[in-house]
């Protein structure tokens, strides 16, 4: 590691030592094998049961009792060789959602990477007989998108309020966006895509809503919702319609923005609100480039995971506030914004422990790292850790 950034992590840890918590995370299910968790989704079928996907490609239904020793398996697909051979950590199972009629007709969608050639797919499958678990046999391709590295692809896909299921994809650069993808609507990388899944129209596979702002197909691809984005992790849409996106930034800045229909989000012209120094072609004079609702220096953190606006009753001091966090240091803060998109306060809320490391070949140690922020089955918080726990907000 470079001495400069080993002082920026040296400096980054001595202000979290600082700050002080002001809520804990209390671990739950600490006897069942959680590794690599990325989302936890209950399904609109009013079970109630909690799904939790971890990166690896296993789904398993959390049981009632959080100090049960086994979990069912939902699904398995572990030996699909989702990963390159050298164990990326970001390839494998990223996305998974139910459909809004899931009750009535039992399908659900996945978003993972596969390898040779490496890509990103969305696949549809549907429940068995056998309500706890899925029917391998089921499953339906809708797309595929060529990835060039392992890295910076996203995948966290969700059903929006109209139907449609929204997906946030990488611009699959190492760094800097070198193939200029994230603002190249030739291309499906570097976007937020919607699809209609009900429909088959397109290339037999799904449908194209006649609203996406390209659905003529004419001057860009017709499955771009928006695009400017470097690494989305963390989608959510809220209960006033709006899509929230954490933009995990490269050097300098992470960015949480506000999707709307056609919006360019400015990567990689610039990175947050401000210019990317690596691009010396300006953006078109014509470029309207959206700035983020939010955005926090590496001096803070060093990258975003994104999260959920609280509605539940247990911390009533965070009710309708954004809670996000950073993967690298993990941090944990309460983001109020107002309808205009005004930021009316930013808190920090939790900072994990740090262990400095002894060997300056080593990186400090954090014993906490947030993959996502998911609501459990009473709409309380869970905080999902990259360490293989999950844990719930709590006072």
């Amino acid at each position: 590691m470079k001495l400069a950034s080993l002082l920026t992590t040296g400096l980054l840890l001595a202000s979290s030592a600082l700050a002080q918590d002001t809520v804990k995370l209390a671990r739950i299910y600490e006897k069942l094998d959680t590794k690599f968790p990325i989302a936890v989704v209950i399904p609109p079928d009013g079970s109630q049961r909690q799904f939790l996907a971890l990166q690896r490609g296993q789904i398993l239904i959390l049981p009632k009792d959080e100090q049960a020793a086994e979990a069912k398996t939902f699904l398995d697909l572990s030996t699909r060789a989702m990963e390159a051979d050298n164990g990326k950590f970001e390839e494998g199972l990223n996305g998974l959602a139910f459909h809004p009629k899931y009750k009535e007709n039992g399908l659900f969608y996945l978003c993972y990477t596969l390898q040779k050639p490496k890509r990103l797919v969305v696949t549809e499958m549907k429940v068995s007989a056998d309500a706890d678990k899925a029917d391998e046999s089921t499953e339906r391709t809708l797309l595929e998108i060529p990835l060039i590295n392992w890295n910076h692809h996203g995948g966290n896909i969700l059903f929006g309020p109209d139907g449609y299921l929204y997906m946030g994809v990488g611009d699959t650069s190492k760094r800097n966006d070198e193939q200029r993808m994230a603002q190249l609507n030739a291309v499906l990388v570097g976007k937020v895509l919607r699809i209609d899944v009900d429909s088959r129209e397109y290339k037999n596979a799904y449908g194209i809503p006649a609203d996406n702002p390209f659905a003529d197909g004419v001057n860009a691809l017709p499955q771009i919702y928006a695009y400017g984005i470097r690494n989305p992790w963390g989608m959510y849409f809220d209960a006033k319609d709006r899509l929230w996106l954490a933009d995990v930034g490269q050097d300098l800045w992470e960015e949480i923005n506000w999707i709307v229909k056609g919006g360019n989000y400015g990567w990689s012209f610039r990175e947050g609100s401000r210019p990317f120094p690596l691009r010396l072609d300006p953006a078109p004079a014509e470029a309207k480039l959206i700035d983020p609702i939010h955005e926090y220096h590496h001096g803070d953190g060093l990258s975003i995971t994104g999260g959920i606006v609280y509605t539940g009753t247990a911390l009533p001091e965070l009710k309708d506030a954004y809670i996000y966090g950073d993967f690298v240091l993990g941090k944990i803060w309460a983001l109020k914004v107002s309808d205009e998109g005004k930021v009316e306060s930013n808190t920090l809320l939790y900072t994990s422990p740090q262990t400095v490391a002894t060997d300056a070949k080593k990186k400090p140690s954090v014993h906490m790292k947030p993959t996502a922020f998911c609501a459990d089955a009473n709409g309380e918080l869970l905080v999902l850790d990259w360490n293989g726990a999950i844990h719930r907000l709590s006072k």
